[in-house]
């Protein structure tokens, strides 16, 4: 099959790329022919990447970004690429069986228009942004925005929800349960075939993501400043005004056990790093469905998630993880406290539980889609 895929960024630390790039390898791998269209804008920074690009045989198309002031003001995450002359092209000649695009974005909506046009085939996989509680004015534009979509989005050939969660939210939408098929996201099964190595002595927390205000590193930085004898690596691209702040908190509470790194790309050194730490912390505000908490139960770590939805969907607390109340700091370190020497039987179940998430398992549920 030739499979687009359209997602608003193809470079960075992103979730939804994440998700996008691990089921795009994996189509790759049972012989697909894989492209993928995205802004020019790479997620987390102030930087672009290249228009064209291939990725583990996969090419990538981007376009230049058209968000204007008042989009930014509004919000850092909705960004508007023109992509529609190029994928009419591509389905004039034939390149295009069918097309998947992330988010409940405006490019999302535009894609679909010509998919209907040309009798394309169009699922949408919704990242499950039901969980923001937003500020006037965006959530003004928010609510306005939902109404607009609530009979345009019956139109796509499958809605793909990530969580069970969301399930209730959809069904607001007028979306009935057969619409919708769950394919949650997953890891690759690197995360389970190579070799676990023991970490060294002096790496204990580990915190692994975009260096963003909504994943609330304050309260890592709490913990951190209770735990004076422990160390903290917080990794990942940074939103700079909250990178600054962060830095601003270290200095002052002297945290010098708290150290600062820049964000990794690679597979291995992910995993090397995740490896190399002995507890992984998720102290978010809000999470839909933390890839990265996968990735660290896969490597039998002992891992600890705020009670965010995405959190409390794939971690039962005590048995697979731990969970503490957003923001509770202390709570946060009694658990590490508990378990910083390991808990044999939490690890061992989050491995298995991790094991139902691999990419190789879950693309067989995109297959079947497409083959009704």
């Amino acid at each position: 099959m030739k499979i687009l895929e359209i997602c608003p960024f193809s470079a960075g630390i992103c979730g939804v790329w994440t998700r996008a790039l691990s089921e795009c390898q994996e189509f790759v791998k049972l012989g697909h022919n894989v492209t993928v269209f995205s802004s020019n804008l790479i997620k987390g920074t102030d930087e672009t990447a290249k228009f064209n690009e291939e990725i583990c045989k996969i090419k990538v198309m981007r376009f230049n970004s058209n968000q204007g002031i008042f989009d930014k003001f509004l919000s850092k995450n909705v960004t508007y690429f023109n992509f529609e002359k190029e994928l009419k092209r591509l389905i004039n000649d034939k390149q295009i069986d069918l097309v998947i695009t992330h988010l409940l974005h405006p490019h999302s909506f535009n894609a679909l228009n010509i998919c209907l046009k040309n009798k394309i085939p169009c699922y949408l996989v919704t990242h499950a942004p039901f969980n923001v509680k937003r500020r006037f004015p965006l959530n003004l534009a928010t609510n306005l925005y939902s109404t607009l979509i609530k009979q345009k989005i019956k139109k796509f050939t499958k809605i793909i929800a990530i969580t069970q969660w969301e399930y209730p939210f959809l069904r607001k939408l007028g979306i009935k349960d057969d619409k919708i098929t769950y394919i949650p996201n997953g890891i690759p099964e690197e995360f389970f075939t190579k070799k676990i190595n023991l970490p060294t002595k002096g790496n204990d927390i580990l915190f692994l993501g975009r260096i963003a205000s909504v994943k609330s590193l304050e309260t890592l930085l709490d913990a951190a400043k209770l735990l004076p004898q422990l160390s903290f690596s917080i990794v990942g691209s940074s939103e700079q005004d909250y990178l600054n702040k962060l830095d601003a908190l270290i200095k002052k509470n002297k945290l010098t056990n708290v150290t600062i790194y820049p964000p990794i790309y690679g597979l291995n050194e992910k995993i090397n790093l995740i490896d190399a730490h002995k507890v992984f912390v998720l102290p978010s505000n809000r999470e839909a469905m933390p890839t990265v908490l996968l990735e660290a139960m896969a490597r039998g770590k002992i891992v600890i998630s705020s009670k965010t939805d995405g959190g409390k969907e794939i971690i039962q607390d005590r048995k697979n993880g731990f969970l503490f109340d957003i923001g509770d700091y202390v709570a946060l370190c009694r658990i590490i406290k508990e378990n910083i020497l390991g808990n044999k039987i939490v690890q061992t179940n989050a491995i298995r539980d991790s094991k139902q998430y691999s990419w190789s398992k879950l693309i067989k549920h995109y297959i079947s889609l497409f083959k009704k």
